[in-house]
């Protein structure tokens, strides 16, 4: 009996049940992340949405370098399996893991020396300065673990127990909502509360990854470590574009407040943020797709099944094309209601939130394919072209746009700037995907 997941016949309904949990999980990621913010916003104060949003930038630094590991490792690992190198994947697993580790650690230690510096770069106002402070000095210590659980959520997708991944990130989820209503409320614990939450819920996945595959007998366990520099750079490039978004989403972040900051105030920064926190609630479903299909793009291009591969990459387009007017329709349609679960109609934050969410809700009908495309050049281990389009959409593009619109048409530029970058992303994806057809056979 053949134990390995990835080999089997894919079809549409298989594919779609195999990526499922996935999905679910950066849902509920997703959720849990936007219930955060609700708290925050709801029982501390909107200046405190504000900080978070100030913050982002750093958080955004970690999480890229732990996805970088984890799909440019997800992609190697996948290959060779498919090429039957099963000993030699879960080394390069293991050294992976123990990278993550030490690359945390490095992080925390950085962001203890320098924190109040960090905080000015960040582009705190004396207003929000201690909110971010206070926020980011408890969620540092956290740092090893964030990076750990991306590095588990890709990869137990590849060890075939995408439903043990959807499992742990619900249960983490679950833990944060109730510790963030405990530390917020009844222990008066204000931002600290909510990063120390939110901390724990990058725990408790990465320790449960740890004992997993620590006693796993599956395709994928921990086995002895050994130190490979090749790895880790195949890793690390053929990741590049993730790391490149994640960088690049910092500094689209930092543009977003900086400009918000100067045409609205801080209101305006709560309202930029409203925005940005329930795109990356709506882009779960995207994102979970491309994590919950890449190993089996990279399994399949390893062993050189063309039919497969050409299955599996028509049936994700015509999945993502029907779920990008979904999320169209209820972000255009549900944009109210998403703002007033953070703001009330009386504040200042409601107006530009609601206003602004029409123009901004645009960009779902471009994002998914964008997002997929970028996903399957690194499945493929073409880094070099997927952190080329990871760059064009999240920062080249995108921070273009930021600066150019918002000096054209002020606070209506900055909510334009995120469907234009994403619709002109949509005419070079489509280019790509066709040029590279006959080359990968999908």
């Amino acid at each position: 009996m053949n134990e390995n997941a990835l080999d089997r016949d894919w079809h549409a309904g298989a594919l779609l049940r195999f990526a499922l949990p996935t999905m679910v999980m950066m849902l509920s990621m997703g959720l849990y992340t936007l219930v955060d913010t609700i708290f925050v916003a709801r029982f501390v104060h909107t200046d405190a949405l504000s900080a978070v949003n100030i913050v982002c930038p750093a958080i955004n630094v970690t999480v890229g370098l732990g996805t970088m590991l984890a799909t440019g490792g997800n992609a190697l690992i996948s290959r060779k399996l498919g090429e039957g190198r099963l000993e030699e994947a879960r080394e390069d697993f293991t050294l992976l893991t123990a990278a993550g580790a030490i690359l945390g650690a490095l992080l925390f230690l950085g962001g203890e020396l320098w924190l109040d510096r960090l905080v000015s770069a960040l582009g705190a106002s004396e207003r929000l300065f201690p909110y971010c402070r206070d926020y980011l000095r408890v969620l540092l210590l956290f740092f090893p673990a964030n990076i750990l659980q991306t590095l588990f959520a890709n990869l137990f997708v590849t060890a075939g127990r995408p439903g043990l991944g959807f499992g742990l990130s619900l249960l983490a989820g679950t833990a944060n909502l109730l510790l963030d209503y405990v530390f917020i409320v009844p222990l008066g614990l204000g931002i600290r509360g909510a990063a120390l939450g939110t901390g724990i819920g990058y725990l408790l996945p990465a320790a449960a990854g740890l004992v997993y595959f620590g006693r796993s007998r599956g395709t994928l366990a921990f086995t002895h470590l050994r130190w490979r520099w090749r790895v880790l750079w195949e890793s690390c490039s053929n990741g590049s574009s993730e790391m490149v978004s994640q960088l690049a989403s910092a500094v689209t972040t930092f543009l977003f407040n900086a400009a918000m900051l100067d045409l609205a105030g801080e209101e305006g920064v709560a309202a930029i943020t409203i925005a940005i926190y329930a795109q990356f609630l709506l882009n779960t479903l995207y994102i979970g797709f491309s994590i919950g299909v890449a190993p089996v793009i990279g399994f399949n291009w390893g062993r050189r099944d063309r039919g497969q591969l050409r299955r599996v990459v028509s049936a994700s387009l015509r999945f993502l094309m029907g779920a990008s007017v979904l999320l169209f329709l209820t972000a255009r349609l549900g944009g109210r209601a998403i703002v007033g679960l953070f703001a009330e109609e009386t504040s200042a934050v409601w107006p530009i939130a609601v206003d602004g969410f029409r123009i901004f809700s645009y960009s779902f009908l471009f994002c998914g394919l964008n997002s997929f495309t970028s996903a399957l050049f690194t499945a493929l281990s073409n880094g070099k072209l997927s952190a080329l389009l990871s760059f064009l959409r999240t920062f080249g593009l995108l921070a273009g746009g930021i600066v150019v619109l918002s000096r054209l048409w002020g606070v209506g530029g900055v909510w334009l700037a995120v469907p234009a970058a994403e619709g002109l992303m949509l005419l070079v994806s489509l280019a790509c995907l066709a040029r590279y057809r006959n080359r990968y056979g999908y």
